[in-house]
């Protein structure tokens, strides 16, 4: 007699966002999950899966290849996967929640942390307030502008890497980016070889702008992390204000379309972002519905 195999154990998952930019989360400490494009891209579906502007893959950073060399200073690695299933380097809101995710589950206390991602080690510090602010590292601003196009609109844009690249263009009403749906044109092409996120930015007041986003991979988002610190470092050069030359921080108030985020810049460039997450539901995942998906060792 034959005994069936046992059939797989339904997956943890958790459901957080920060202001509106929302993700499922898979714990998964000895990154036994190996979690292709196509399952990750059903996971954030929003009609047939769980729904999400990306997955935060919650590893420990001894487990994972591309995180094992930061294992020393950081304990848990941020494998952060785009909505389609593409990997980024990195997502300041998601940094923000897979934080609160290690405080949910226990796994750290209200104060410091470091969490490493492919785009570096970022410190985090928990508030009792229940805000997350993340050490976003520095900007890196091009030599070269480019231009960013929306049916037959065009405008000049700041190129700002923020450990991934960013294209802002300050524009006269944010309804002239149109729907976001598909990613704006950009120019020239060499200038983003990976695609890009790209940002349009109104002024609201002294120091005080509102945006909308073209995530890559993942269409227009309620709000972006990255895309938020690059924009207050486009508007704070654009306005004349540049910490490494004044000796003092500026701070940018930059509101998303799922809430408001503070921006610090202080004289040695660091870049400090601050704003909500939240943890919302958390659940299993029956794994004959995801399909394709192994465990590694298996």
């Amino acid at each position: 007699m034959t005994t069936a195999p046992a059939a797989p154990a339904p997956i943890a998952f958790l459901k957080g966002h920060g202001t509106e930019n929302d993700f499922v989360i898979v714990p998964d400490p000895d990154n036994a999950l190996d979690l292709p494009a196509a399952v990750v891209a059903r996971l954030c579906d929003r009609r047939a899966g769980i729904g999400g502007d990306g997955l935060l893959h919650v590893v420990r950073s001894c487990a994972h290849p591309d995180a094992r060399a930061m294992a020393d200073r950081a304990e848990w690695f941020m494998d952060y996967r785009n909505a389609d299933g593409s990997v980024a380097e990195m997502c300041g809101n998601g940094v923000r929640v897979f934080a609160r995710y290690l405080q949910y589950a226990g796994l750290t206390d209200a104060g410091d942390l470091d969490i490493a991602t492919r785009g570096g080690v970022k410190r985090v510090h928990l508030h009792k307030n229940g805000d997350v602010t993340v050490s976003m590292g520095r900007a890196v601003l091009a030599g070269a502008d480019v231009t960013v196009s929306v049916g037959d609109r065009t405008w000049p844009a700041r190129n700002v890497n923020m450990g991934n690249p960013h294209a802002v263009a300050f524009v006269e009403d944010l309804a002239h980016a149109g729907s976001l749906y598909d990613p704006p044109a950009f120019s020239p092409a060499a200038a983003y070889p990976q695609g890009v996120n790209v940002e349009f930015v109104v002024d609201r007041g002294p120091q005080h702008v509102a945006m909308r986003v073209h995530e890559r991979g993942a269409a227009e988002t309620r709000s972006c992390g990255t895309g938020a610190c690059a924009v207050a470092v486009a508007a704070a050069r654009r306005d004349g204000h540049d910490p490494a030359v004044t000796g003092s921080p500026v701070t940018y108030t930059v509101d998303v379309l799922g809430g408001r985020l503070v921006i610090t810049e202080t004289p040695d460039g660091a870049i400090g972002m601050s704003g909500p997450a939240v943890i919302v539901a958390e659940g299993h995942i029956d794994p004959s519905w995801l399909g394709p998906i192994e465990f590694r060792g298996a």
